[in-house]
């Protein structure tokens, strides 16, 4: 006589309930696998994503993608160097000022509206016209910048009060450090204007990256390829560094990654 097993539906049960465990996994699998590719077919384009890439991307593969892509040096000179080490990236607000000796109590009026004006992950990016002697900003300026959620400074021109500034850890890229003033000496000539930093075309929206190898412009229409590609140099130079340790050869590394 064929005995029934008292498990027999829960055989049942188990096995059915393992089809739809494993059917669901495949699907998520198949969502996930869309969704990599998705991102990787199109990368970030809005603002706060861009941001969050590029300060993860390092300066010098930024401007090696940069010189690939539109074939133009869009990086600042060694003289453009940190007040202390720091690593940023945001949103260009230009402000120019110009020599006008002046006894005008408004003259700079204008440079700090502009402050008042920005937020978060900006970058403010002054051009003082002969500005290396003069410091474009200071300990105030900076206090009102960092209330305000700036993620740095890049001035073309001297800088001042970097006690106060390292103190409040807020990060600045200038020509040099000075003890001067530009009040009486300059005048405020716009702001969220084209202007020219180092010897850099900066435009107004335009994305600033920094570090300790210094600061590159990446004009905003061309952010997401600079990106992807910046990030591609930056996957094979950082795969490179093991080969060379392994192979104790640059050259047999190079030629694998095609990376130099």
């Amino acid at each position: 006589m064929k005995k029934c097993s008292t498990f027999a539906p829960f055989k049942r049960l188990f096995s059915s309930l393992l089809v739809c465990l494993l059917a669901i996994a495949l699907l998520s699998g198949r969502s996930t696998l869309r969704s990599l590719n998705t991102h990787a077919a199109n990368p970030p384009n809005d603002d706060l994503s861009l941001l969050d890439a590029y300060r993860h991307v390092e300066v010098a593969s930024v401007s090696d993608a940069l010189e690939k892509i539109s074939g133009h040096k869009m990086y600042m000179s060694h003289r453009m160097r940190p007040i202390f080490g720091s690593k940023f990236a945001g949103v260009a607000l230009t402000v120019q000022l110009k020599k006008d000796p002046t006894n005008d109590p408004h003259a700079l009026d204008g440079m700090l509206a502009a402050i008042d004006q920005g937020g978060a992950n900006s970058v403010y990016v002054m051009a003082v016209e002969d500005g290396v002697d003069i410091a474009g900003m200071g300990g105030l300026m900076g206090t009102a910048m960092s209330a305000r959620g700036f993620s740095g400074a890049v001035i073309d021109g001297g800088v001042r009060d970097v006690a106060y500034l390292t103190k409040i850890g807020f990060p600045v890229y200038a020509l040099g450090i000075v003890p001067s003033t530009s009040v009486s000496h300059y005048r405020f000539a716009g702001a969220n204007i084209p202007v020219v930093c180092d010897g850099v075309a900066v435009n107004s929206g335009d994305i600033i990256v920094a570090d300790a190898d210094g600061v590159t412009v990446v004009p905003r229409a061309q952010a997401s390829q600079v990106l992807a590609l910046a990030q591609e140099m930056d996957f094979k130079e950082h795969s490179m560094y093991a080969d060379i340790e392994k192979l104790k050869s640059i050259q047999e590394a190079v030629k694998k990654f095609g990376r130099l």
